[in-house]
């Protein structure tokens, strides 16, 4: 019973002091640990934002030369210049080269002789082929004699028909052999024509494809023999061959009038006019070809050289093609800041702002005479936040 007068507030638990830390001693430097990561990670993120937030997106387009009648051209087309009369000449016979008397460049007439075979063996066919014919002429007229003076006899009765029937039968058979010998000399003189090489027409020599000392054979029977000897082209037949889309062929007419430059001479163009719209199509490609014939070209016209054309709604003239061509880049490309234009090209990824100086409108084009040159690309359409010096990526 006295149990129930004791004091109870003086009980109490005796715990330590910190006992979560005392539990887990590793807590605080886990969460040291989840929060420098978590630091980092917002460091690294923002840095990556402010990075890529500040570099602009933008399409870039060329300066290039146009010529004046640019804004007069209802297609352009590219193409190759190919000579319509171009041949592989070959030898007929088969021998050893002995002889070649052109080179790359040179020009040659029709049948003048380009290169020669060894034709010794078929010389001395020849040889042989007239010793033959001498023989068999001079036995011809002995055979004659001979029937002449036996057809007599036979007229007087001195001579029995036999006789005169084999007289008669030498005679024959030494005609037959005057017409094989001459027949085999015709034949050996042909065999020597084969050895000669000539040129088929009026042209240029454009490639060497055998040397002196090589075999030379009509169709090349092994690996070490040579069927073409040169390559060569009639210069004058040369024709730009350029492939036009099917949706565009029916804006090219014969005849039309049309301006050739060369890639090789772009300052250089040349009149031109439709000669021929090839009648078929190419299906893998979806175009036809159009042949473009020069008007009038100099030496500098090659084969093989790539060609840019354009088709004109009205007829080329001299004047248009003496004017120099002009340097122009779209209109969207330029910046005008007062009375001062501005392009804006890219350089170590940034864009870097250029006064330039400005000509002629040309179409949507506008020329450009001083500040960048033929083929610098500038950043067509820039918008208000591109500034010189903002980080820029071309758009594919």
């Amino acid at each position: 019973m006295e149990n129930k007068n004791a004091d109870l507030t003086s009980l109490k638990i005796d715990r330590p002091l910190n006992s979560a830390s005392s539990r887990n001693p590793r807590n605080s430097s886990l969460i040291a640990w989840v929060l420098g990561i978590t630091a980092l990670f917002f460091l690294f993120y923002f840095s990556w934002s402010y990075i890529f937030s500040s570099t602009i997106e933008v399409s870039v387009v060329t300066a290039s030369k146009v010529s004046s009648s640019q804004s007069n051209a209802i297609l352009t087309a590219s193409g190759y210049i190919v000579a319509q009369r171009k041949a592989a000449v070959a030898s007929k016979g088969t021998g050893r080269l002995k002889f070649l008397g052109v080179v790359e460049g040179d020009a040659v007439k029709k049948n003048q002789v380009i290169a020669k075979l060894d034709d010794s063996d078929i010389n001395a066919q020849l040889e042989q082929a007239k010793a033959n014919l001498k023989f068999s002429e001079a036995d011809l007229k002995d055979a004659e004699n001979t029937f002449n003076r036996t057809k007599k006899l036979f007229n007087s009765g001195s001579a029995a028909q036999s006789e005169l029937d084999a007289a008669e039968a030498r005679l024959n058979r030494t005609s037959a052999s005057i017409a094989i010998a001459k027949a085999q000399v015709l034949g050996a003189e042909v065999a020597m024509e084969n050895m000669l090489i000539r040129a088929p027409f009026d042209g240029t020599v454009l490639t060497k494809n055998a040397d002196v000392g090589e075999i030379v054979a009509p169709f090349a029977a092994s690996a070490s023999s040579k069927a073409a000897v040169v390559t060569m082209a009639d210069m004058s037949s040369l024709q730009v061959e350029a492939d036009v889309s099917e949706s565009n062929i029916e804006r090219i007419k014969p005849n039309q009038d049309c301006e050739i430059s060369l890639e090789a001479y772009p300052d250089l163009r040349y009149p031109g006019y439709v000669a021929k719209i090839v009648p078929t199509a190419d299906r893998a490609k979806a175009t036809v070809m159009v042949k473009i014939g020069f008007k009038n070209y100099d030496k500098k016209v090659l084969p093989e050289m790539r060609a840019k054309v354009l088709f004109l709604n009205e007829p080329v003239s001299a004047e248009m093609l003496n004017k120099k061509p002009k340097l122009v880049i779209p209109a969207s490309a330029l910046i005008q800041q007062e009375n001062q234009y501005f392009v804006y090209k890219i350089i170590n990824d940034k864009a870097s702002q250029v006064k330039v100086s400005i000509g002629e409108k040309v179409g949507t084009y506008i020329e450009i005479l001083s500040g960048i040159t033929d083929g610098e690309k500038v950043i067509d359409n820039p918008s208000k936040e591109i500034k010189d010096g903002t980080k820029i990526q071309i758009r594919n």
